[in-house]
């Protein structure tokens, strides 16, 4: 998520709220020529409010989720989103049908009246971040692995996020704190993996991104690099030759493990940056939240899971969701997840089918759901 824009390399990219108000897209009418703009821009000029999200695809409070509470419209925004705010990048966008307010895409990042409800078991850190943290920015919860919160920043607020809520200012691994972070992997040479999340790894600029792989690199016993990232879908020119080289070049074993939730999202931008990745020689695992009104059947899955192997990107998780506040309305239930990912193994290779796990606070792995 962004929320401290002091911090990383924020004052460069991000924009502040209202700074821009994206233009009129003729209705979608026509294809949105966004893909060579630079991904930095694409950042600056992202929607980030709800009326404006809704004003781009026809959307009134009455057809958007908010039940028609014509208060809750700017200035007077849903509490969640002035916890939380709209930020959807005009990539993304493009792919949203105007005028559907059941769309599996919008529902993904447009706020709604639901996420202010109080609902039992969800809490603000349901997988246990903050207990698992033995020094800034690192979360040490599994064997042989270790992983890096390198920023707060991210491509787009997934109103479903797990971190919504997580103390990204005191927590990240950013300026001095990444010194601490790589003494801590010199401290444990049991770490031989190392991985990058956020927010999203991808929001820095790739002078940062090269020094912190440099520095993670000098360390022996690491031997993979596993890259945790939205952008390549939401802002696929995030993509870029220099980006590739940095991962291609670094002596790690480097894998990327991209979030995809519903096919429409994988268009032929996103396609083709996916595959200078692989071309480059670096896997690409796609993760999924099961989310409901977005990917709760099994053709949307097996839709999803087909087109990923037809590009040569392994289905890795399918995600029981995180119980985090304010996203109770996504939530599916076991017993119709288990039978979806029936149907999938009825329908699909068994390298095309993810495995379907749960984030237990706690646990020493993801656990399978069975």
């Amino acid at each position: 998520m962004i929320r401290d824009e002091s911090t990383d390399q924020s004052d460069e990219i991000l924009a502040r709220r209202g700074e821009f108000v994206p233009p009129a897209l003729d209705g979608f009418a026509q294809e949105i020529s966004l893909s060579a703009a630079d991904w930095r821009v694409a950042m600056k000029v992202a929607i980030r409010s709800s009326s404006q999200l809704r004003s781009l695809l026809g959307l009134t409070p009455e057809n958007s989720g908010n039940g028609g509470d014509h208060s809750r419209e700017e200035p007077n925004l849903l509490p969640s989103e002035q916890d939380f705010p709209t930020f959807v990048p005009l990539e993304f966008l493009s792919r949203i049908r105007p005028g559907d307010p059941s769309d599996p895409l919008l529902r993904q990042v447009l706020p709604v009246s639901a996420e202010d409800l109080d609902s039992p078991g969800f809490t603000a850190d349901p997988v246990g971040d903050l207990k698992m943290m033995p020094a800034t920015g690192v979360l040490h919860k599994y064997e042989g692995r270790a992983l890096l919160i390198t920023t707060g920043a991210c491509g787009v607020h997934c109103r479903y996020c797990f971190r919504r809520e997580f103390p990204y200012t005191d927590a990240s691994a950013n300026g001095k704190s990444v010194e601490s972070a790589l003494a801590y992997l010199s401290e444990h040479e049991e770490i031989e993996e190392v991985l990058l999340s956020g927010g999203d790894p991808l929001t820095l600029v790739d002078e940062r991104l090269q020094s912190i792989v440099d520095g993670i690199a000098t360390h022996s016993h690491v031997k993979r690099l596993r890259v945790h990232t939205r952008m390549p879908i939401v802002i696929p020119q995030r993509v870029t030759s220099s980006l590739i080289k940095l991962f291609a070049e670094t002596r790690l074993v480097t894998w990327f493990v991209v979030h995809v939730n519903h096919p429409r999202e994988l268009d032929h931008h996103v396609l083709d940056h996916l595959g200078r990745l692989v071309d480059a020689g670096i896997p690409v695992l796609n993760q999924a939240v099961l989310l409901r009104g977005v990917n709760d059947s099994v053709e949307v899955l097996e839709e999803l899971c087909e087109k990923l192997i037809n590009h040569r990107i392994q289905p890795y998780y399918l995600h029981q969701l995180d119980r985090v506040r304010g996203a109770s309305h996504f939530e599916v239930s076991v017993d119709r997840g288990l039978q979806i990912m029936q149907a999938l193994r009825e329908r699909l290779p068994g390298y095309a089918v993810p495995k379907y796990v749960v984030e237990q606070a706690g646990e020493k792995s993801k656990t399978p759901v069975v």
